[in-house]
């Protein structure tokens, strides 16, 4: 399993491996939207903000993220390679391209909607917190914040 920076040529296999799901993400429900969002993704490709798990040669993971908003914008793992650590290994890996003293954010479904109880899941595995109660294209969602970690400074100052 490869975990690495998305390119263009990736485009593709990342709109194959999200459109049988994208009936979980709020805002994918047309093919327009879904057009619109393989444009969001080109755009993160060109920004080196995307990334990929490949398995011999297919893409079976993917996320997005933004450096300016030191965010986890979008984050799939195709059916068949579920439950094999991929989104955590993809989430780590963002975690090193992103901000380590600012919060990370995202956004994902609130407590009782069923598509979101394994990604709320995972979200706090990974050291984010709950936070305030949003809404996404109609959809109840919640914002999950990772705090920043201490800056050196901060470090010694505590020793």
């Amino acid at each position: 399993m490869e975990i690495r920076l998305a390119d263009r040529n990736d485009l593709s296999g990342w709109v194959q491996l999200v459109e049988p799901m994208r009936h979980l993400f709020p805002g994918l429900e047309t093919r327009e939207s879904m057009e619109g969002y393989a444009r969001d993704i080109a755009g993160a490709i060109s920004r080196q903000e995307a990334l990929c798990a490949v398995e011999n040669g297919t893409i079976c993971g993917v996320l997005a993220f933004s450096r300016a908003e030191n965010e986890l914008a979008f984050l799939a793992v195709s059916e068949q390679y579920r439950r094999r650590g991929i989104a955590r290994k993809l989430a780590e890996r963002m975690f090193r391209e992103l901000d380590p003293t600012r919060p990370v954010r995202l956004i994902t479904y609130r407590a009782g909607v069923p598509e979101g109880e394994a990604a709320r899941s995972l979200y706090r595995q990974l050291g984010f917190c709950p936070g305030a109660l949003v809404e996404v294209d109609g959809s109840p969602a919640q914002e999950f914040l990772r705090p920043a970690e201490a800056s050196d400074h901060e470090r010694s100052a505590v020793k």
